[in-house]
């Protein structure tokens, strides 16, 4: 099989393809397989909401779960063999994309119940649990990055675990992510973990800036505010970037790790299926190609991409200062970014606890079937 040319070259360009799916009969039926083999995907991220649709579809977890059922398994045991048993197989899929990448790629994500987000004890409990479950090198443990959750993601990594820390909307918690990262490099040195061995990525999201601030342009009516609309989004992500770039090509502080074998924290791009059927749906692929990068898409955005992206090498490097220019736009019409970035971390915990809760109902409607 050959690669698809389009997603050869955003990889050429250092972007490392992922999908932002998984699901059992995706397994089974060797599509993950054949997406690693003709669309140049290195990675899996899942979420509750992936989780859901997977449960909710076909009868490929029948079996299974009529099996937890005669065992008496409850609907929290059910989900957690169910999920780990998905995200273990999928690690095996990657392994040999794990080795030849040098543990960068051929990474899947398995998330923390989401319920337990604003607690860092529980969260860090859970990841540690997840962690040893899946018993995968190639495993990340998705945090998300709430205020209350920088205090686990430090913890974790000082565990020597792999961590993809979700749910980041604004600069300013990309840099406190960043630093709870460093933190726990620093504590996993002092316990004598291979540092090497440690990685993580910061999941930053991309559409549903524009969605949130786009709706809010549109209700100030202006040129000015109308002329803003679909640019905060990759605007954001950029900026970003840059703070990635200071923090890991130019800090000191990650200097000193680098020399034990640290490895960066790479940005992830997530949430990069367009929303807005005005807007290019490659937008938030084609404009955030950099060096030591992720993209995870949905299938939709992947197979755009695959049909008609268009690769043209680094768009976001030294694009920092033009970036800025649109968020003092923004603020000059009278957006109000501390609240823009406030809504969207509340709304998307929300949104996986809404998830998580249907999956739950889903799973208990499942084995009361199977009991009956």
């Amino acid at each position: 099989m050959t690669q698809n040319p389009n997603l050869a070259a955003l990889s050429a360009a250092g972007v490392s393809v992922w999908l932002d799916d998984l699901s059992r009969e995706r397994l089974e039926s060797g599509n993950l397989q054949e997406l690693v083999d003709t669309r140049s995907v290195v990675g899996v991220t899942t979420n509750p909401s992936i989780f859901q649709a997977a449960l909710s579809k076909g009868d490929a977890y029948d079996a299974q779960i009529a099996e937890l059922a005669e065992r008496g398994a409850d609907v929290d045991a059910t989900i957690r063999t169910v999920t780990t048993d998905d995200v273990r197989n999928a690690c095996d899929v990657f392994a040999k994309t794990y080795e030849a990448s040098g543990g960068v790629d051929g990474r899947v994500s398995i998330e923390v119940d989401p319920r337990l987000a604003r607690d860092a004890d529980k969260t860090i409990a859970q990841a540690i649990e997840l962690w040893k479950i899946v018993d995968r090198p190639n495993l990340l443990i998705k945090i998300p990055a709430m205020e209350e959750g920088l205090p686990a993601i430090t913890a974790v990594i000082a565990e020597g675990i792999s961590v993809n820390v979700t749910l980041i909307f604004s600069v300013e918690r990309h840099e406190a992510v960043m630093d709870a990262y460093l933190a726990g490099l620093e504590k996993a040195k002092e316990a004598g973990h291979d540092l090497s061995k440690i990685h993580s990525v910061a999941s930053f999201f991309v559409s549903r800036v524009d969605s949130e601030i786009d709706k809010r342009l549109e209700a100030i009516g202006s040129d000015e505010a109308l002329a803003l609309r679909g640019k905060a989004g990759v605007a954001n992500s950029r900026l970003a970037y840059a703070a990635y770039q200071k923090v890991f090509e130019s800090g000191q502080r990650f200097g000193v790790l680098k020399g034990d074998g640290a490895r960066v924290q790479r940005v992830l791009w997530a949430s990069t299926g367009v929303k807005n059927e005005d807007y290019s749906d490659t937008l938030y692929v084609t404009e955030l190609v950099a060096p030591d990068t992720v993209n995870t898409m949905p299938e939709k955005t992947l197979e755009a991409v695959a049909d008609h992206g268009e690769i043209k090498g680094d768009t976001v490097s030294g694009t920092a200062d033009e970036a800025q220019k649109v968020f003092d736009g923004l603020e000059s019409v009278g957006i109000d970014l501390t609240d823009v970035f406030l809504v969207l971390e509340n709304e998307g915990v929300e949104k996986f606890d809404k998830s998580w809760s249907e999956l739950m109902e889903a799973t208990k409607q499942q084995l009361d079937e199977k009991k009956s």
